[in-house]
């Protein structure tokens, strides 16, 4: 018997052994099979770069690149002598210092870095040392046109900074084309000294092109407008019909008086809501300078419509109320003293 118990558990122990061991060739398996699929993903990733690579490589071989072509690339390298740019192609283009821009307070090492992208002409296909040589400046005479065009046919509103004062005004370049900005149209107000703009940055409309005459009119005085314009706008939104305010008369014309409310606001009294009595011109009963009391009648179209009238009938039905209230209790104290005098007449 115990022979036999012996038996069974030598069994059972080689069992469990066979069936350890094929876990673990299961498990070892499994292993090679993962680093199998490991090593083949990663020739497979190769393999696709190493078309992708292939594939440029294989586009940039069909590239034909001309002299007078205009072509962009990104920039690789900024030095004081110029800018490198990386084509998508066997070589590399250059751009000269001198040939990058015609702004004189245009600064290469601060206004250029390595990431921009830059459309230049291609002036020669080789330098001498294997790089195209380009121009940002020549580029700049054929796309800038095109582009100042359309600013200002969409009347976009753009950065600019002034290089340096000329007679009458001062030059901006945009686009990397010489911009002229008269003095009248530096500031909405009169320019003494035209030097306080130098090295200056000014939003500015475009508002001549003349690409035949190589002229180019810029104005930040429009933005500027604009800007106020904006602002009053905001300011009458907020002023609310039925107000009752002051203000002086600034102007009078055949069909009304203009009065200055203040903070820039200004209103206007139509002739017939100027007085209760028939006139026939504003001049009959008003002059420059009055100050008189008007009532907001509304703000349609950022127009400011005032009335005289209304507040001379607002104070004339406030007076019919006063005078009705005041006669209602002078009445009652009649009443009262009447009967007080009667009552004195009685003997208890």
């Amino acid at each position: 018997m115990e022979e036999m118990n012996r038996e069974t558990a030598e069994a059972a122990v080689a069992q469990e052994t066979a069936e350890d061991k094929t876990e673990a060739a299961a498990v070892e398996k499994a292993e090679v099979v993962s680093e199998t699929d490991k090593e083949k993903e990663t020739e497979e990733i190769g393999t696709k770069e190493t078309m992708e690579d292939y594939s440029k490589e294989l586009e940039a071989s069909f590239r034909t690149i001309r002299e007078g072509d205009i072509i962009s690339g990104s920039v690789i390298d900024v030095n004081e002598e110029g800018v490198t740019l990386d084509l998508n192609y066997y070589a590399s283009g250059v751009i000269k210092a001198e040939d990058m821009s015609k702004d004189p307070s245009f600064s290469i090492m601060a206004d250029v870095h390595v990431g921009d992208v830059i459309e230049a002409t291609v002036v020669k296909r080789d330098d001498g040392a294997g790089n195209i040589q380009l121009s940002r400046v020549e580029a700049a005479d054929v796309l800038g046109w095109d582009k100042v065009q359309k600013y200002l046919e969409e009347k976009t509103v753009v950065n600019v900074k002034v290089a340096e004062t000329v007679n009458k005004g001062v030059v901006a370049f945009l686009e990397g084309i010489r911009g002229f900005i008269p003095a009248s149209h530096l500031s909405l107000s009169y320019v003494e000294d035209l030097n306080t703009f130098v090295g200056k940055e000014l939003e500015v409309h475009v508002i001549t092109v003349e690409k035949g005459k190589k002229k180019l009119v810029l104005s930040a005085r429009e933005v500027l407008k604009e800007k106020e314009a904006e602002a009053l706008n905001h300011r009458i939104a907020m002023v609310v019909p039925g107000t009752v305010m002051e203000g002086k008369v600034e102007s009078i014309m055949p069909y009304g008086a203009f009065v200055d409310l203040g903070d820039g606001l200004s209103g206007l009294v139509h002739v017939s809501q100027i007085s209760q009595k028939r006139i026939k011109t504003p001049s009959e009963v008003l002059n420059v300078g009055d100050t008189v009391k008007v009532k907001v009648l509304n703000t349609k179209d950022n127009k400011i419509s005032l009335s005289m009238k209304a507040v001379a009938e607002t104070a004339e039905a406030t007076d019919a109320v006063d005078e009705k209230t005041a006669a209602k209790y002078s009445s009652r104290e009649s009443i009262g003293t009447s009967l007080g005098d009667l009552l004195k007449g009685i003997k208890l």
